[in-house]
């Protein structure tokens, strides 16, 4: 039985602020989860995205983070969902802007 939600995509980025150290540590803990993705990594901040079909798991996966050795924070800066299907639809050109959807 499908629950409510069931349907939709969660999109979140996240920024974590670790010691030197923790860079190998969470490069591991980023590659246990196919959710995970280390889009930007840094000496002591390093962002990570997140593709999700449940709103819950990204909470689960701030707290994966939290708890390897040398994580100092991990701060949620984006969070979108969206209907699968929503994001799987072709998009319309319209002739009346440009390619930037400005008119011109």
């Amino acid at each position: 039985m499908s629950q409510p939600g069931d349907d939709e995509l969660h999109i979140a980025s996240f920024v974590i602020q670790h010691r030197t150290d923790a860079a190998e540590g969470l490069a591991a803990a980023i590659a246990v989860s196919p959710e995970l993705e280390l889009a930007i990594p840094g000496e002591t901040r390093s962002v990570v995205l997140c593709e999700s079909a449940d709103r819950y798991a990204v909470m689960d996966r701030i707290e994966q983070l939290r708890a390897v050795p040398g994580v100092l924070n991990v701060l949620l800066v984006y969070h979108h969902a969206e209907p699968r299907d929503a994001l799987e639809a072709e998009v319309e050109a319209h002739p009346e802007t440009d390619l930037a959807g400005v008119h011109p």
